[in-house]
């Protein structure tokens, strides 16, 4: 009977099924993390779209207002020809016209212009804001000198006067209008809070220009944090017209949890499942302490009856002269059951532990054995250092495991071989090393062979080395475990007590 091959396959059966669906879940939850990370930057290169056409408008609209420039400088041009003909009469011939020159100086109804005198006083001036002050004028004509929209105007006696001019109220207009729509470029990107974390660098410099990030302090780790940005994706290039913009995106804090979801989710699980598994154990393990000792007290019962009734009947023959070889091999056989019924009620109420030499329980217990063991099989017992080892044990219970490991080392060696058990005396515990000559045991075999049910033998039931594990772990506190073993050369366990 293999009972625990059987559960063990059932437990191998449900971990595999388990790990698939977890496998599984797994699997589909990346396949939907990955959708919404195509979906996250297919909203980045949209929104990069939307900033390629809006640079594609500024550029028309740049190219637009050095249209209008250039026309109003080539207006200006005539007006300051103009403006010579009339400030240099030396130069008239015939063919000027005073008059047509001051119809071109007239038509200028937009431009502000302004002749200034050597001293860059203000001599003349047309289109100019009445409300600024002499300074605010001078500062405005320095700022169009600056720009480079001036004439020198010669006039009589050599004398030069500047003429100055600046943009007309409507290209000043549409330039604002401009640099709003170019403003509007951060606008859209720090105020869309929908977008996933964008930064925009600019390609030549790698300099950081606008980012939607709501970290307050990134900009102290501004080096660190692109450095990051560019780990993750490659960069969605905008030309600028003026430059090349880099546009560097990462996953939004909502997809990282999400990738995270799965394995704590997972986690969860895998905590409440050990948890009831760790609870189901404990209540299977008392339950079967239950049916141990229910089971040893049924046992223990069930032989005092006809064992009080042998003893009577043993009684009666040696009253009336019975034979005494009979009476003294039944005697030995009740002293025998006595023993037995002791071990079960024992297990059943709970052993009691008292101070004896271990050495002692343990030979007498190999005496009994020798007796009824095959000739073929030689017993050797050593003790270390051949000193008394007295320490707190059940002697009933301790020569029952030495005898079930006994038993089933002779099965091992199939009647034949040698059965050593060895004392020793270490630091704080005591070692019983039983050693067999016979088949030995796989690596796998180790600790199945101490659980319920498993057996070697086609007839076993698997209960001896159970019951020797309990003895020891329950109520000596101590463990019992295959030391070596080799096949076809033998088997050493090894029984471990604290002193």
């Amino acid at each position: 009977m293999d009972i625990y091959s059987s559960k063990q396959r059932w437990k191998i059966a449900l971990i595999l099924v388990s790990l698939t669906i977890i496998i599984a879940s797994l699997f589909v939850s990346n396949q939907m993390i990955d959708k919404i990370s195509e979906s996250e930057k297919a909203k980045a290169e949209q929104w990069a779209d939307a900033i390629r056409k809006k640079v594609e408008l500024v550029t028309l609209t740049n190219q637009i207002f050095d249209e209008l420039r250039e026309k109003e400088r080539q207006k200006i041009q005539i007006v300051v020809d103009a403006q010579r003909t009339i400030l240099n009469p030396s130069d008239l011939n015939m063919n000027q016209d005073i008059d047509f020159a001051l119809n071109i100086i007239s038509s200028n109804k937009n431009i502000p212009v302004a002749i200034l005198t050597e001293d860059g006083k203000l001599a003349q001036g047309k289109n100019l804001d009445s409300t600024l002050t002499e300074v605010e004028n001078a500062s405005m004509f320095a700022e169009w000198i600056a720009d480079g929209r001036f004439y020198e105007i010669e006039v009589f006696g050599g004398i030069k006067m500047q003429f100055v001019y600046g943009e007309s109220n409507e290209l000043i207009r549409l330039e604002k209008a401009s640099d709003s729509l170019i403003n509007s470029f951060n606008r859209d990107l720090i105020d869309n809070s929908s977008l996933i974390p964008v930064i925009l660098v600019d390609e030549k410099t790698n300099k950081i220009e606008v980012s939607n990030l709501q970290e307050k302090d990134w900009k102290k780790n501004a080096a660190k944090t692109l450095k990051e940005f560019k780990q993750q994706n490659a960069p969605i290039r905008i030309d600028f017209g003026t430059g090349v913009k880099l546009l560097y995106y990462k996953e939004s804090p909502e997809l990282k949890q999400l990738t995270w979801f799965p394995y704590i989710q997972f986690s969860v699980i895998g905590l409440i499942v050990i948890i009831g598994y760790l609870m189901f154990s404990t209540f299977r393990k008392a339950e079967q302490n239950q049916v141990w000792a229910g089971m040893a007290k049924e046992t223990a019962h069930q032989l005092g009856t006809p064992l009080s009734s042998m003893m009577a009947w043993v009684a009666h023959l040696e009253a009336n002269g019975g034979n005494d070889m009979v009476v003294s091999e039944m005697n030995k056989d009740l002293e025998r059951l006595e023993k037995i019924t002791d071990r079960f009620s024992k297990i059943g109420s709970g052993a009691k532990l008292v101070e004896a030499d271990l050495v002692v329980t343990i030979g007498n217990n190999l005496e009994y054995l020798r007796a009824r063991l095959s000739d073929k099989i030689f017993i050797d017992f050593k003790v270390k250092e051949e000193e008394p080892i007295v320490m707190l044990h059940n002697p009933a219970l301790m020569e029952w495991v030495v005898e079930n490991i006994c038993k089933n080392a002779v099965d091992a060696m199939g009647g034949k071989g040698q059965l050593s058990i060895e004392i020793q005396r270490v630091p704080e515990r005591v070692y019983v090393d039983i050693t067999d000559t016979g088949k030995g045991l796989t690596p796998k075999q180790f600790k199945t062979i101490f659980q319920p049910g498993y057996s070697t033998k086609k007839r076993g039931w698997g209960l001896g080395l159970t019951l020797v594990k309990r003895i020891i772990e329950e109520y000596h506190k101590g463990k019992v475990f295959v030391l070596k073993s080799e096949i076809d050369k033998g088997t050493t366990i090894r029984i471990s007590i604290p002193l």
